[in-house]
C-alpha cells in the first residue's frame, strides 16, 4: 500500500523514538540523549544511540527512524508497521484509492510472477542442462553453498520454455511482459524472452523481494550483462545489488571490523566473491553510474561507504563520478572512502589471485574523499604550465563550491587550495629548509609521523579517561565515533564499560588481562605533564583538556558536539550543560588558533 508523505511524517511526530526504543530495549541516559544495546548485533557496551528523529549505531553502522525500527525488530512489512504504529499513535490510516488498490494489486502479481521465474532458473541450472555453466562458475571459485545463498540460475536457451512454464502457472504474457521478463515490441505487443543463454542473477528489494534480474551471458553474446528493464517494481538508479543483506550485516568482535565495511563495487560477481571472502557488506550498482538515490540509500546504513571500482581507467572515472555526486549531499556525518586496486584487476580477480588478507590491506589504506577529489583532478592536467594550473584551481574552488553544507564547503577549499599551493609553491621553501636542517634534525628528538602523532593523540585520549573516569559520561558518544586500532578499541571498551562509576577502573583492566597493554599505551601518550595531571581537582579543566586532543584527530566531529553542547545548554540552561558547552567551545577556539596540542600551564 501506497501512503501519503504527510501522513508518515506525522505518525513519526506523534510516536518519540525513544517510548519505541524503550519496549524493547534498556536505556541508558547519555546527555540529553539515549543509549541502548544493539538489538542488531551482539554487545556488551552499549553503541545504539537514540536521538530525537533517528538512531544510529556506532558498532554495526544501524540507522533509521521509528518506522525502520519498528519494521526490523518486529519483523513486520512496511504495510503492517505503518498500521500497527497508526494504531499505537491514535491515527487513522487513510483509505486506498481505487488507483493505489489496483497499483497495489498489479505489483502483487509481478513479485509472483518474479518468484515463479527464479523457481525455473534454480532448476535449470541444477539440471544437466547447464554442466558448463555451473563448472564455470566453480572455475570461478563460486562454491554451492553461495548458489544457494545468492539464488543464482540460468535462463536455458529462451526459446520458450520460461514463458510456457509460467503460462502453466497461470500467468499470461501481460504479466510475464510487465515483469521485464520479455522483450517489448510496442506499448500492447510482447515479443519473445529477454534472457537466454545466461546466467541469472536475482535482484532484490530491501525486503528480500524479487524485483528483477541481472543476466550474464556465456559465450560471446552482447551485451556482456542484461538486467531487466524499469518495471513498476524495478528502478535502477535506486536500487542495488545485495544491498537487502547489509540489515543482517554482523559486527563480531572476533573478526576484523572491516570485514563488515559497506563496500560499493562495480559487478555482480564482485559482490557475491566478496561476500563469500567474509566481506558481507558488499553492494553494486546495476548497470548505471552511482547515483545520488543510492547514495543516500547507503547513508542510512553507514556514514561512510567504501567506494572500490576497477582498477582500470574506466574504474577511475567511475570513482571520480561517484565523488562528485556525493558533494552535494555531504555532510559531516555522511561521506565517502575509496580504496584502488592494482591496475586491470577487480575485486573477484583481486580476491581470487591474492586471498582476503590482501584485500584487507587494501581497506587498510583506504583514501578519503578529499583525497580522490584533489588527486584525479590533478591526473587531468597535461603539463606544469600557468595555464594548467589555474584550470585545476579553479576546478578545486568549483568542487567545494559543489557542497551544500556551507561549513564543509569551506573546509573543503581550504584543504583543497592547501594541496595546490603545498605541490606547486612551496617545494622550494621545502628543500631550503631541508638542507638548513638536516644535520640538526637528527640530533633532535625523532621527528614523528602524521601516523604516528595520531596514533599518541588516541592514547592520550584513552589515558586521560582511565586517570578521570568521571569525565567518561560527558564524551562516550565522540569516543564511539573515534575509529580505533584493535588494541585500543579493546581499553576503550573497558573505559565506556566503567560508565562513570566509581569503582577503581585499574582493577578492572586487570580482571581483563589489560595491565601490560595499558602500560604500553601510557608509554606511547608520552608528554610533558601528562602525569602531573593527576593532581588536577577541576575536571571541566580536564574535559577541556580531552576535548582539544579530540579536536586535533577529527575537529568536524568537534564542531558537531559544540552545537550539540550549545543546543542542549539553551534548552536546559543549567550549570552542567554550561560546563560541558564551554569545555567543547574553549577546546575549538585553542585549535583554530593553532595552539599546539601542549597542556595548559596549570598541569
Amino acid at each position: 500500500m501506497a501512503f501519503d508523505q504527510q501522513f508518515l511524517d506525522e505518525l513519526r511526530q506523534r510516536l518519540p523514538l525513544q517510548s519505541i526504543v524503550s519496549k524493547k530495549l534498556k536505556l541508558i541516559r547519555s546527555g540529553r540523549n539515549w543509549k541502548a544495546c544493539c538489538p542488531f548485533h551482539g554487545e556488551k557496551t552499549p553503541s545504539l544511540y537514540i536521538y530525537d528523529d533517528h538512531y544510529h549505531c556506532y558498532g554495526c553502522q544501524a540507522h533509521g527512524d521509528v518506522i525502520s525500527f519498528y519494521m526490523e525488530t518486529e519483523g513486520k512489512n512496511f504495510n503492517e508497521t505503518i498500521r500497527e504504529l497508526a494504531a499505537l499513535a491514535g491515527l487513522e490510516v487513510p483509505e486506498q484509492t481505487l488507483q493505489q488498490k489496483q497499483s497495489q494489486e498489479r505489483n502483487n502479481v509481478l513479485y509472483d510472477v518474479l518468484t515463479c521465474a527464479h523457481r525455473y532458473y534454480i532448476e535449470l541450472l541444477r539440471s544437466n542442462k547447464a554442466n558448463v555453466v555451473r563448472n564455470y562458475l566453480y572455475q570461478r571459485g563460486i562454491t554451492d553453498q553461495t548458489f544457494a545463498e545468492f539464488g543464482l540460475g540460468w535462463s536455458g536457451d529462451g526459446r520458450g520454455g520460461l514463458i510456457s512454464h509460467l503460462k502453466q502457472n497461470g500467468y499470461g504474457l501481460k504479466e510475464i511482459g510487465q515483469a521485464g521478463l520479455l522483450r517489448k515490441i510496442n506499448e500492447n505487443e510482447w515479443g519473445g524472452e529477454l534472457f537466454f543463454k545466461r546466467i541469472m542473477y536475482p535482484i532484490m528489494n530491501r525486503r528480500g523481494q524479487i524485483i528483477a534480474f541481472g543476466g550474464r551471458v556465456m559465450g560471446d553474446g552482447q551485451p556482456k550483462y542484461l538486467n531487466s528493464p524499469e518495471t513498476p517494481l524495478f528502478v535502477k538508479r535506486k536500487m542495488l545489488f545485495g544491498f537487502h543483506r547489509l540489515s543482517a550485516l554482523n559486527k563480531s568482535k572476533d573478526s576484523d571490523p572491516l570485514y563488515h565495511q559497506v563496500l560499493v563495487v562495480e559487478g555482480y560477481m564482485d559482490v557475491i566473491a566478496l561476500h563469500q571472502a567474509g566481506f558481507g557488506g558488499a553492494v553494486a550498482p546495476l548497470g548505471t553510474a552511482l547515483t545520488q538515490e543510492q547514495l543516500t540509500l547507503l547513508w542510512r546504513v553507514t556514514r561512510q561507504p567504501l567506494i572500490c571500482f576497477d582498477g582500470d581507467d574506466a574504474g577511475r572515472r567511475a570513482s571520480l563520478h561517484a565523488a562528485e555526486e556525493a558533494l552535494p549531499l555531504l555532510t559531516s556525518n555522511q561521506t565517502l572512502g575509496f580504496v584502488y586496486l592494482d591496475n586491470q584487476e577487480d575485486p573477484d580477480s583481486f580476491i581470487r589471485k591474492k586471498g582476503k588478507e590482501a584485500f584487507l590491506e587494501v581497506l587498510r589504506n583506504k583514501l578519503n574523499l578529499s583525497d580522490v577529489l584533489y588527486e584525479l583532478s590533478l591526473e587531468a592536467m597535461v603539463d606544469n604550465t600557468p595555464e594548467q594550473r589555474a584550470v585545476l584551481k579553479s576546478r578545486l574552488l568549483s568542487l567545494s563550491k559543489t557542497i551544500k553544507d556551507s561549513n564543509l564547503s569551506q573546509e573543503y577549499r581550504k584543504t583543497l587550495l592547501d594541496r595546490f599551493y603545498q605541490d606547486f609553491y612551496s617545494k622550494t621553501i621545502q628543500n631550503k629548509s631541508k638542507r638548513q636542517h638536516s644535520q640538526t634534525r637528527h640530533a633532535s628528538r625523532l621527528v614523528l609521523s602524521q601516523h604516528q602523532v595520531k596514533y599518541k593523540r588516541l592514547c592520550i585520549l584513552l589515558i586521560i579517561l582511565i586517570y578521570f573516569p568521571n569525565i567518561i559520561q560527558n564524551v562516550e558518544e565522540a569516543l564511539c565515533k573515534l575509529p580505533l586500532p584493535k588494541e585500543l578499541a579493546k581499553i576503550r571498551e573497558i573505559i565506556i564499560e566503567m560508565n562513570g562509576l566509581c569503582d577503581n577502573i585499574n582493577d578492572l583492566i586487570e580482571k581483563n588481562g589489560l595491565t601490560f597493554l595499558v602500560q604500553k599505551i601510557k608509554e606511547q601518550a608520552d608528554l610533558p605533564g601528562l602525569e602531573q595531571m593527576k593532581n588536577v581537582h577541576d575536571l571541566h579543566v580536564i574535559e577541556k583538556q580531552w576535548w582539544h586532543f579530540y579536536g586535533w584527530i577529527n575537529i568536524h566531529e568537534l564542531e558537531e558536539q559544540v552545537l550539540h553542547a550549545q543546543q542542549a545548554w539553551l534548552l536546559h540552561p543549567d550549570q552542567e550543560n554550561q560546563q560541558a558547552y564551554i569545555a567543547r567551545l574553549n577546546a575549538l577556539e585553542k585549535l583554530k588558533c593553532g595552539e599546539d596540542d601542549i597542556f595548559d600551564e596549570e598541569f
